[in-house]
C-alpha cells in the first residue's frame, strides 16, 4: 500500500516509516519539519535501503493536503502531525487547539474526498484523564489536564464520527503510553528541539553533558519508591504496532492501547540506564509539576488479541538504543 505519514520525519513518525518500508510499503511522508529536522530523511533511506516520497508542506493547509493526494493517490494515513509539549499547550492553547485539531480535520476531508478509507491516528493515554491503571480501551474518559491532551480527545472524537457517518472509512485510535529509545542503527531517535519535554532525552542529554543536571519531579508519590510510574514503551515497538493496526483494519472504528502493560518509576528508568550504559545519571529532586498522575499504565490484552501484536524490548534495550543514538549524532 502507499501511506501518506504525517509528522514522517518526527520521533515516532520516522520509526514508523522504517517499519512500513521494511514490509514492502510505499511511504510517501509529509512534514513541515516544525519540530524535526531534514537529516531524518538521509538516515531513513540508509537504514532502509528504499526509495520514499517527501514533501514539505503544512498538513493544516486544505489545498496543499488535497494537491498532494492528487498527485500521490495514497491507500491510506497515518497522522502523526502534532504539536506535543504539555506545558505549552497549557501557555498557548489556542495554538495546539488550531494545529492538532486543523490538521486531523483537513487529512480527513482529504481522504473522503480522494476515496481514501484507512486512517491511522496517533492518540494518547492523556485521554484516559485520571482513570486508574491499568488503563482499558472501554473506560469512558474523564477530563484531561491539559490542552494537548484535550486536542487528542477532540480528534478522536472527530475521526470516530466520520467513520460513523461514512459506512466504508476505517480508523484505528492508537493511545499510546511513554514512548523512549531509537533504532538500533543509532541514526534516528529522538531529537526534540529546544528543551525536551520526556524524561530520556533529558537522561541523555545530562549524561552527555548537553544539559545541566536531570530534573527529577516529585518523590513523594504513592509509590514504591516514591517517583511516578508510568508505562515505558521502545519506540520500534511502538512503530510496529501501527504496522499491525493498518494490517488489520477494517470499516469502523478500532481503539487500541500501545504500551508494555506494566509500569516502571522514574528511578528504576534512571537506573536501567545507568545497568545498560555504566554512566552515572546526575540528578536532583524538584517539586511535583502540576497535572502529573502518580500510576498510568496500559492493559494492553486487547491488541495482542486483535492486531497479535506485543511490545518485545525491554528498558534496558530501550535505554541502550537512546544512548546509542546520543552517542552518534553528537560524537
Amino acid at each position: 500500500m502507499r501511506i501518506i505519514v504525517s509528522g514522517g520525519a518526527g520521533f515516532i513518525g520516522s520509526h514508523t516509516c522504517v517499519a512500513l518500508l521494511q514490509a514492502g510499503h510505499e511511504v510517501v511522508i509529509a512534514d513541515n519539519f516544525s519540530n524535526s529536522h531534514p537529516d531524518v530523511l538521509t538516515a531513513l533511506k540508509k537504514i532502509s535501503g528504499k526509495e520514499f516520497l517527501f514533501h514539505q508542506i503544512d498538513v493544516t493547509d486544505q489545498s496543499a493536503v488535497n494537491a498532494l493526494f492528487l498527485e500521490t493517490k495514497p491507500d491510506g494515513v497515518i497522522h502523526f502531525a502534532g504539536f506535543k509539549a504539555v506545558g505549552e499547550s497549557v501557555a498557548q492553547p489556542l495554538r495546539y487547539y488550531q494545529n492538532n485539531l486543523l490538521s486531523t480535520i483537513v487529512l480527513a476531508k482529504s481522504c473522503l474526498a480522494y476515496g481514501v478509507n484507512q486512517f491511522v491516528f496517533s492518540s494518547s493515554a492523556t485521554v484516559y484523564g485520571a482513570n486508574p491503571p491499568p488503563l482499558r480501551e472501554d473506560m469512558t474518559l474523564l477530563p484531561t489536564t491539559n490542552p494537548y491532551g484535550q486536542t487528542k480527545v477532540i480528534s478522536e472524537r472527530i475521526l470516530m464520527d466520520v467513520a460513523a457517518a461514512n459506512p466504508n472509512f476505517g480508523v484505528s485510535l492508537l493511545r499510546y503510553f511513554n514512548p523512549v529509545g531509537a533504532h538500533h542503527s543509532g541514526l534516528i531517535g529522538e531529537n526534540p528541539n529546544g528543551i525536551p519535554n520526556n524524561l530520556m532525552p533529558n537522561i541523555t542529554r545530562t549524561v552527555a553533558g548537553r544539559l545541566p543536571i536531570l530534573r527529577v519531579f516529585g518523590n513523594n508519590y504513592d509509590t514504591p519508591d516514591g517517583t511516578c510510574i508510568r508505562d515505558y514503551i521502545h519506540v520500534m515497538d511502538l512503530a510496529e504496532g501501527h504496522l499491525a493496526a493498518l494490517n488489520h483494519l477494517t470499516p469502523g472504528t478500532h481503539i487500541y492501547n500501545l504500551g508494555r502493560g506494566e509500569g516502571s518509576s522514574v528511578f528504576q528508568l534512571i537506573h536501567a540506564f545507568e545497568e545498560a550504559t555504566g554512566k552515572q545519571v546526575a540528578y536532583r529532586m524538584e517539586a511535583r509539576r502540576p497535572g502529573d498522575l502518580s500510576v498510568s499504565y496500559a492493559d494492553v490484552s486487547k491488541a495482542k488479541q486483535e492486531l497479535d501484536w506485543t511490545a518485545k524490548r525491554d528498558l534496558i534495550d530501550m535505554c541502550r538504543d537512546a544512548w546509542r543514538y546520543e552517542e552518534n549524532s553528537h560524537s
